[in-house]
């Protein structure tokens, strides 16, 4: 492993440099909504720079086909629905406040509130895919546990993800509510299964003794999931749209799978 500080300080870089590059794109385009492809995509990047610098390990190898694996999952579905839908409709508010009531331009406030912003989210979720790399010693109990557990959590937002799309594209299902499949257990398959990603990724970096430290990653992207960009987000346009959504909250788990309840 290098030197810590130096090590970090590349990684930073290299994810520096992808960000303007695409806060410049942003300008031409008008347009900040792609930058949620990036937020998988960008987190591979950073892992693979991480194992450039510190060699392959069994953890560091494991930990960058995980999240390669899911970023590029979950990317190729956000680019999909971005050219699918156009510009979101979260970003477009964002903007459209930023240069109405703070009198910002677009370049200010797309740098400031999107980019500048997700970078360092990104950079301080991304801490296990980056320390995890340390130890050479062979993969332990803790290793396999988190590989389970991400593995479960890809194919539970990759089925959710799908299940939706495919409710989303019949006609005859406009206005209504998603409660099948997954969607059944859980008002939130794909969050919950980001969730099992990063708690799973946390899980191996831990064994490695100084991917133990990174435990403030999974709390983070649990916390922007359930509290801040995700969940609520997703249910305040809902239960404005949909008036039965409120017995879909009633009778369905918000994000840990469970049965329905009888209402």
């Amino acid at each position: 492993m290098p030197p810590l500080v130096p090590f970090l300080a590349v990684n930073a870089a290299v994810s520096a440099v992808a960000f303007i590059a695409l806060w410049l794109i942003s300008l031409r385009l008008k347009d900040v909504s792609f930058i949620d492809v990036w937020w998988g995509v960008g987190m591979a990047l950073i892992a693979w720079t991480a194992l450039l610098q510190a060699g392959p390990t069994p953890h560091g190898l494991l930990l960058v086909g995980l999240c390669t694996v899911w970023a590029l999952r979950l990317g190729g579905y956000l680019f999909w629905r971005w050219r699918k839908n156009g510009p979101d409709r979260r970003y477009v508010t964002m903007m459209a406040h930023a240069e109405s009531e703070r009198k910002w331009s677009f370049a200010v406030a797309s740098l400031l509130l999107v980019f500048a912003l997700q970078y360092v989210l990104q950079f301080v979720i991304a801490l296990p895919v980056q320390l995890g790399h340390g130890s050479p010693a062979p993969l332990g109990p803790l290793a396999f546990v988190g590989t389970a557990i991400a593995a479960v959590g890809i194919v539970f937002e990759t089925v959710g993800d799908s299940q939706l799309a495919a409710f989303k594209a019949k006609p005859e299902n406009n206005g209504k509510v998603m409660d099948q499949g997954l969607w059944r257990y859980t008002r939130h398959p794909n969050y919950f299964g980001d969730a099992c990603v990063w708690w799973g990724l946390y899980l191996i970096a831990a064994g490695t003794g100084l991917g133990a430290w990174t435990l403030p990653a999974p709390v983070l992207m649990t916390f922007l999931l359930t509290k801040w960009s995700g969940v609520p987000t997703v249910e305040g346009r809902m239960r404005r749209k949909r008036p039965d959504y409120e017995a879909y909250v009633q009778r369905t788990s918000g994000f840990v799978p469970w049965f329905p309840k009888k209402v």
